[in-house]
């Protein structure tokens, strides 16, 4: 291959081209002053996305993660809260589950997780591609619904008040580096005690003597989650009520009408690789070790937004995932694909489709969300009402709009309730997964 380095014929190329438009020089002075995001800005766009649905459900109001990858947490934790909040008649409308509790459990499930792929992969090299991935990124904050399921149904769920966020739930960052610091230590570990020709049996009990260290270090940074609570609230006709002694399990098995496991994740993945019709997994990807692995269902863009209407006219919300940073404004919370005139701006084309972005990365799941509401004309979505995890600050009151346009261009992923599914896609959903390599593009983000 013959490569080519940047010549001066070709920088001068360069210049010729950027100088033959006038046009470049007065957005360059723009840009340069104010930024791509503030120029580029489509104001007609932003008139046109306006905070009114001819479907919406109260949810009270948003949750903030603050400085964490906590959103699919916060996500699945409010279809929760607003089931247990409406059913009990609740008189605080800003009721909270804890979701420094689950992830409490998603830490150590994780590690653990980590610990069983290093013994999963004990014999082969260090330098093999699966090991170089599993040390990268030994325990990741991401999630999805049916990580969520796994924890909730071992674990449980408990009100905020029991076990409120600490300091590091607001700000995970020195948490993750001392975690994932330990989890390759103890990789390390573990990878010598095979070369020592120590049986998987002793291997496995040192690894649990890992685990309880793990324990301990995560009770420093989050609390030791609660074994019992009292669980206390008034109704919306000031009854008190109390609970007393109720295990979080317990709690969860008594008062959620929202049961995760009665869901199916159904994803819109255009590729070759991913035929629609079939479930696929990804290897490494999970939190609790068992039998189950966590499963998609791919289908057109079309099911996906009828089933997400069907849960919404039902008056439960619907967990998504989405690659929010495209083409979508903080400030505004609008999700538009007309919202940046960045081709104009730059005098550049983006031509890629859904299916070429996910192909070549320039696309992925990077944040989970509820819809809470959707706007029909003659029965057709034109843009739909989302519920964030980033406090009140962002959007209206925390609350973000999003065109039809940008669902079928950014949108991957529902969580749905199986009594909308029909029978067709509930029977396909039974299917054996197709176990996709830990790389591919369906892999773990958000």
């Amino acid at each position: 291959m013959n490569e080519k380095s940047v010549t001066n014929e070709l920088i001068e190329r360069c210049s010729k081209y950027y100088n033959s438009d006038l046009n470049n020089k007065v957005y360059s002075d723009a840009v340069i002053r104010n930024g791509l995001v503030d120029v580029a800005l489509n104001h007609e766009a932003v008139a046109n996305m306006h905070y009114h649905f001819s479907e919406e459900i109260d949810v009270g109001e948003v949750t903030n993660q603050k400085k964490t990858g906590r959103c699919w947490m916060f996500a699945a934790l409010n279809c929760v809260r607003q089931g247990i909040s409406s059913s009990l008649n609740m008189k605080d409308k800003n009721f909270e589950l804890s979701q420094n509790y689950i992830f409490f459990w998603d830490k150590l499930e994780k590690s653990n997780f980590f610990l069983e792929n290093i013994i999963s992969t004990i014999d082969k090299d260090i330098y093999d591609h699966e090991v170089i991935g599993l040390l990268n990124s030994p325990v990741e904050e991401g999630g999805r619904w049916g990580l969520f399921t796994k924890l909730i149904e071992k674990y449980g769920i408990v009100p905020k008040y029991a076990m409120p966020d600490s300091k590091t739930s607001e700000d995970s960052k020195v948490l993750n580096q001392i975690l994932n610091e330990k989890m390759r230590q103890y990789a390390k570990a573990l990878r010598e005690m095979y070369r020592e020709n120590k049986s998987i049996e002793a291997i496995r009990d040192q690894k649990e003597e890992m685990l309880i260290d793990t324990y301990n270090i995560l009770c420093h940074f989050l609390g030791e989650p609660p074994k019992k609570f009292d669980f206390e609230y008034r109704d919306i006709n000031g009854d008190f009520h109390r609970d007393k002694d109720i295990t979080p399990l317990e709690f969860y098995n008594k008062y959620s009408k929202v049961k995760p496991k009665d869901y199916v994740v159904l994803v819109n993945y255009p590729a070759e690789d991913k035929p629609f019709g079939k479930t696929y997994s990804i290897k490494y990807h999970g939190n609790v070790v068992d039998n189950e692995p966590v499963k998609y269902l791919n289908v057109e863009i079309n099911t996906l937004k009828e089933l997400a209407i069907a849960q919404i006219k039902g008056g439960e919300q619907v967990s998504f995932g989405c690659d929010v940073g495209k083409m979508s404004h903080r400030e505004f919370g609008i999700m538009d694909m007309n919202l940046f005139n960045y081709e104009t701006v730059l005098n550049t084309k983006f031509d890629m489709n859904k299916k070429e972005r996910l192909m070549y990365r320039a696309s992925g799941s990077s944040h989970v969300m509820t819809f809470t509401g959707v706007n029909l004309v003659d029965g057709k979505p034109n843009r739909w009402k989302v519920q964030n995890s980033w406090g009140e600050e962002a959007g209206n009151r925390g609350f973000y709009i999003m065109s039809d346009e940008w669902f079928d261009e950014y949108v991957l992923r529902v969580a749905i309730n199986k009594k909308y599914v029909p029978e067709e896609i509930l029977k396909a959903y039974e299917q054996e997964p197709i176990m996709l390599d830990p790389w591919n593009t369906l892999g773990p983000v958000f």
